[in-house]
């Protein structure tokens, strides 16, 4: 069922996502999270000290940030009073906040409550490898000079090989497979090919810069300040040039040489920050508050993590037979672009009558999701998916797609590390009611608008 408590969505507001560049970016996790939380306080009617907590997800605050949420919640001035804390769930980070959040007001815990998601990719740590931190032990534990030269007699140059954290991270340490490879894997199984997954990777660029042109984002995004003085004004990953014969000159970076999945088809590494104000009814009234919509509902589901690309098949299955819901019902969707193989193949999966009957205990096919009616303004391919803020990325957007469309329902989804899915339920008050037909729409035909259509 959905939450017992109306949970409004008063507003939200996330900063540039800033693509990776091979050193640690101009912002800290906790500077991205205060500049979105410092423009989106500053158009409301309230001070910062009403919030009755604060939520933030993360995976990877630097050794600064501990209880990351605490230190934004202070720098944004929300009070000593303010309880603030932080999660973690992989990729859904940022959905997992939105969630605790609306529990919380649910269960009149909280009235009011900031969250979002916040992550610096750019500055995960680069480590010492284990035999390095063993040499410095032995070395700091050795007495005199004969036990010192003891000590240094063990070291091996090869000890001071640098263990990069990131692609530790986005490696899962049970299946031993990368989040790539395990795009890899499910791409194979639902027979996604290589041209599809770049004509989606294309696709994500072209609706991206339509958008950026059109003033889409112009009150989603804030504009950031680095102490250079430079000013960072939209997601800078957008590749205007992109072309699928350029896409098709680039080499598998996972599964080599035969893989599918590229740099160029895949989510980029980024920095950024993403909020969102949450009320309940009382805290709407007390504070005379406008509701620009509501979080209906959100699920989780687990799966096999070598597969973990295909969790939105399941949470998205989950969240509409709660709610009594079918696709049809569903005006919009955002689906986060981790892999465009992993986006085609739970597409692919959500058409299979055979995996929803084993898999979902559906007595056919979910059903055929209209390109036309997902990511229309780009996604983490084009945009960038800083791990920890994507998942209140998705879900602004998509808020803010039912505004401009005068559509009802949207439901924003993503895979998650560990072989997990998270999804939400978004409905905008006084939107025009889904149904039957309505959803469907008229599939093209050209690679740039369904990509999905040309896979085999």
């Amino acid at each position: 069922m959905p939450y017992t408590e109306n949970i409004h969505i008063i507003d939200g507001c996330r900063t540039p996502f800033l693509k990776a560049a091979g050193r640690p970016g101009a912002f800290a996790a906790a500077d991205l999270a205060v500049a979105a939380g410092q423009a989106l306080l500053a158009r409301q009617g309230f001070a910062a000290g009403a919030f009755d907590e604060v939520i933030l997800g993360c995976v990877g605050p630097s050794v600064e940030e501990a209880n990351i949420g605490r230190v934004v919640s202070l720098r944004l001035g929300c009070g000593d009073a303010t309880p603030a804390w932080t999660v973690a769930r992989n990729c859904a980070s940022g959905m997992q906040a939105l969630d605790s959040a609306a529990v919380n007001i649910a269960c009149k815990r909280a009235g009011l409550t900031l969250a979002g998601g916040a992550e610096a990719m750019s500055r995960m740590p680069v480590l010492f490898s284990r035999a390095f931190v063993n040499f410095l032990a032995d070395w700091t534990g050795a007495r005199g000079a004969a036990g010192k030269l003891k000590a240094a007699a063990k070291f091996r140059p090869a000890a001071l090989t640098p263990v990069i954290g990131i692609l530790k991270g986005l490696t899962d340490p049970v299946a031993g497979l990368s989040m790539g490879q395990t795009a890899e894997v499910i791409a194979h199984r639902f027979g996604i090919s290589r041209a599809a997954m770049d004509a989606f990777a294309h696709a994500s660029h072209a609706r991206l810069a339509a958008a950026a042109d059109g003033g889409i984002f112009e009150r989603e995004i804030t504009p950031i300040f680095d102490s250079a003085g430079g000013v960072h004004r939209f997601d800078d990953g957008l590749r205007r040039d992109s072309s699928v014969e350029k896409l098709a000159k680039l080499k598998p970076v996972f599964d080599r040489p035969a893989g599918r999945v590229t740099a160029g088809n895949s989510a980029q590494i980024s920095d950024g920050a993403a909020w969102l104000v949450l009320a309940g009814d009382d805290a709407v009234a007390r504070h005379n508050l406008q509701p620009r919509g509501r979080l209906v509902d959100c699920r989780w589901a687990a799966l096999d993590p070598a597969q973990m690309g295909l969790g939105p098949v399941h949470a998205v299955a989950d969240l509409l037979r709660a709610n009594s819901l079918r696709p049809a019902d569903i005006d919009y969707w955002e689906i986060n672009e981790a892999f465009a193989g992993q986006v085609l193949a739970c597409l692919a999966a959500w058409r299979d009558a055979a995996y929803c009957r084993e898999f979902l205990g559906l007595p056919g096919a979910f059903g055929d999701i209209p390109r036309e009616r997902i990511n229309l303004d780009g996604g983490g391919i084009s945009i960038g998916h800083p791990v920890g803020a994507s998942g209140a990325r998705i879900a602004l957007h998509a808020l803010r797609v039912l505004e401009r469309k005068n559509w009802r329902r949207a439901v924003a989804t993503m895979c998650i590390g560990g072989g997990q899915g998270g999804a939400v339920l978004i409905e905008r008050d006084g939107g025009a009611v889904a149904g039957a037909g309505t959803v469907a729409g008229t599939v093209t035909n050209t690679v740039a608008e369904n990509p999905a259509a040309i896979a085999p």
